[in-house]
């Protein structure tokens, strides 16, 4: 009989422990920190993020270049971690929903498919250039190429729309 009791009180105290947690998790899910919040960005990040449209074709040639760079890129990438500014170009007319870009960008990311291919992964394992474009809603999959165009800011390039 005292087996049984103190059985029973353990399952009592399992169930009382299990009730608190399930009770608690709700409150601490609320407290997480998204990258929709521009203070946890900031933070993150710690560099001025700034995001702009432009037309493909108008851009193609920036673009064309940065893809031709994408090998040395791939590199420097990899070693990032401060930057004082990024900006994301997005090339609007060249999203997927748009039919992707035009000819002249289309041939050189056939051309360099796999150099473009380890930069993505390069940028989703990177905390700071990933955050930086989950912060404007773009995906890895969608960055066409990267520009270090002085020391300590870097200009990407990605066929997407802005989030509204």
């Amino acid at each position: 009989m005292a087996i049984t009791a103190f059985s029973a009180t353990r399952r009592l105290q399992a169930v009382a422990v299990m009730a608190l947690f399930a009770a608690a998790c709700p409150a601490a899910v609320l407290n997480a920190q998204g990258v929709e919040s521009t203070e946890t960005v900031n933070r993150i990040i710690g560099s001025e993020v700034k995001q702009e449209e432009a037309n493909a074709t108008a851009e193609a040639r920036n673009v064309n270049t940065a893809i031709d760079r994408t090998r040395e890129n791939i590199g420097t990438v990899r070693k990032t971690s401060k930057l004082d500014k990024v900006d994301i170009v997005l090339l609007t007319d060249a999203a997927r929903s748009e039919g992707g870009p035009p000819p002249a960008i289309e041939s050189k990311l056939k051309q360099h498919q796999d150099d473009i291919a380890e930069l993505r992964k390069e940028i989703e394992a990177n905390a700071l250039l990933f955050n930086a474009i989950a912060s404007r809603r773009v995906l890895a999959q969608d960055v066409l190429a990267v520009e270090f165009d002085d020391p300590g800011k870097i200009v990407i390039y990605a066929a997407a729309k802005p989030s509204n």
